[in-house]
């Protein structure tokens, strides 16, 4: 698949989820308002943060997509790392300041404030959340492997955590109607597991991201069957100096490598050629690989 075959399809999937998100954003603060629910109104704020991440993803993937350039030796791969990683530092701020609000609503319970009951309307829109996210999750997390693109899988788990978070929201709210006003404590109880789920989903996100950032090995089931690989060639020896390392979607490869000192330039040359070309049909034919070669002792 082209560069711009997969451009085109990242867009494609991420201007369908933008536009279910405009939907959700502005009928679930409607219903919040109008429903006096902080949990609707906190299942709200998730869907905002899910319409930014889109435009986050249609801005960086272009980025991402272009082509090596004098300025950019190794391509453009990881703005779309730095776009999940954006992703993550939107949802830990969201689900952050969701937790403050909820938590605020229960200290006032308790020190013996009031909620109001909310209103019908925020808990038909915790359903019809539950269903269209779940639907745009499967869509995207297939698309996402299709296209082989980190970005999108991320925004696929985002469409999957407001969805699984619609379905507290959905229990809170639906226990505050039908359980009667001694229980509408339960809609911010809602709101802050709504929280509590964002942040530790947000911290997946962003973790690998940093380590990817901070150049970190790939991981040891990798390089070692990297080792394995290219010593199995015939003439080869002492794999040594492997450095491995993420660049957006795909990887690069460096090691130092023994052969017999004593053959032709033209004979170490196409045996060099056979090891990158399996290298790339392993691990993808972006793959970057840099091989020094050193004569056997």
């Amino acid at each position: 698949m082209t560069d711009k075959l997969r451009e085109r399809g990242i867009y494609k999937v991420t201007l369908m989820g933008s536009l279910v998100n405009i939907v959700l954003v502005i009928f679930k603060f409607f219903a919040g308002i109008v429903g006096h629910s902080s949990a609707m109104i906190a299942d709200a704020t998730h869907s905002l943060s899910d319409l930014i991440t889109d435009v986050i993803i249609l801005v960086f993937v272009r980025i991402s997509s272009k082509p090596k350039d004098k300025n950019h030796d190794y391509g453009h791969g990881k703005f779309e790392t730095f776009a999940t990683l954006l992703i993550g530092i939107i949802m830990l701020t969201v689900g952050l300041g969701i937790a403050w609000s909820g938590a605020s609503d229960i200290i006032s319970v308790f020190r013996g404030g009031t909620l109001q009951e909310p209103g019908m309307i925020a808990f038909y829109w915790a359903i019809i959340t539950i269903v269209s996210k779940e639907i745009l999750y499967r869509y995207t997390i297939i698309k996402a492997r299709t296209l082989n693109s980190d970005v999108l899988k991320a925004n696929a788990w985002h469409h999957r955590s407001d969805g699984l978070t619609s379905i507290a929201t959905a229990a809170g709210i639906g226990g505050a109607i039908f359980l009667g006003a001694q229980w509408t404590i339960l809609d911010p109880l809602a709101a802050l597991f709504v929280s509590i789920f964002i942040v530790v989903m947000a911290v997946k996100l962003v973790r690998p991201c940093i380590d990817e950032l901070m150049e970190k090995s790939l991981p040891d089931e990798v390089e070692n069957e990297i080792i394995f690989m290219v010593t199995s060639f015939d003439g080869l020896s002492d794999l040594h100096n492997l450095r491995t390392r993420k660049i957006g979607n795909n990887c690069a490869i460096e090691f130092h490598i023994r052969m017999d000192g004593e053959a032709s330039l033209a004979e170490t040359h196409d045996k060099i050629t056979q090891i990158e070309l399996r290298l790339k049909e392993r691990y993808g034919q972006e793959t970057h690989v840099i091989i020094h070669t050193e004569p056997l002792k």
